[in-house]
């Protein structure tokens, strides 16, 4: 088999896979909906804490960034939902009529949510624990309110959200846990060195320097949060989903042939299992 051919089945593995998935998250019961997402914020606090840790003893934003991987490590291993993994994985699922767009909807907002929530209560058990990282905290967190609305601010998130959905992209590409680990250090690590704009990174940093103090307050976050999601969105959606799809539009097509319109309520098309 050329390579061509082998890397066009390839990608169309992964397209299975994606619907798949997808399918499962959107058929979740409130309840695992709800803990998942609470236990993606908290995981990606782990890498918060790792962040702040390794910065403040060393002064590196590299190695800062590199420790930071950890919590993209435990969403990995541990099958926890972050808001921006949700750009590919059930919008492919929605595409390819698996499930209707509110549903979609209802993972996008229940997963905002407890990611925020999640991160809130471990960032502040975290400020509380360590008291020695609440002035790292609270530069961390100015820097983020700083970037304002901007041009660099909205570039800055744009890349957040396509670093984090091509990472999503990647790791399915594969069965391998293992395998899935090296996407999730490298673009935790961009992430985290980079000090991308991603609304719910950003978010948990400033809850930190809230936490600790900051010289600004929750209706600042709230804009900060507003902002950068946009350009998640757009970076996520635009720069890798739209794309992906486009090289198997034959797939795409079958895919909405053979599947019923969608429902009208959340939840997914015909008797496909949930995932609680």
């Amino acid at each position: 088999m050329s390579r061509p051919v082998v890397a066009q089945a390839d990608t169309e593995e992964t397209f299975d896979r994606l619907v798949d998935e997808g399918t499962q998250r959107l058929g979740r019961s409130w309840t695992g909906l709800t803990a998942t997402a609470l236990l993606g914020g908290i995981d990606v606090g782990a890498g918060v804490l790792g962040l702040l840790l390794v910065e403040h003893q060393t002064g590196s934003v590299v190695l800062g960034g590199l420790v930071f991987s950890i919590g993209f490590i435990a969403l990995t291993l541990a099958r926890s939902e972050l808001f921006t993994e949700d750009f590919l994985v059930p919008v492919t699922a929605v595409v390819a009529r698996k499930a209707n767009a509110l549903a979609l909807l209802r993972l996008w907002s229940v997963t905002i949510v407890g990611n925020l929530v999640g991160g809130w209560a471990i960032t502040g058990i975290t400020m509380a624990a360590l008291p020695d990282l609440r002035p790292l905290a609270v530069e961390s967190g100015t820097y983020y309110i700083g970037l304002g609305f901007g041009g660099r601010a909205f570039a800055l998130a744009v890349l957040g959200g396509f670093v984090i959905t091509l990472m999503t992209h990647m790791q399915h590409s594969t069965e391998s846990d293992g395998v899935r680990l090296v996407p999730a250090v490298v673009m935790g690590f961009l992430l985290g060195a980079g000090k991308l704009n991603h609304a719910i990174v950003a978010s948990l940093l400033t809850f930190s320097a809230l936490h600790a103090g900051a010289p600004f307050g929750y209706a600042d976050w709230l804009q900060l949060f507003a902002f950068s999601a946009l350009g998640n969105i757009v970076g996520g959606l635009g720069l890798v989903t739209l794309l992906r799809l486009l090289q198997v539009p034959h797939k795409v097509k079958a895919e909405r042939a053979q599947n019923a319109p969608p429902a009208t309520i959340p939840g997914v098309v015909g008797n496909q299992p949930g995932r609680n």
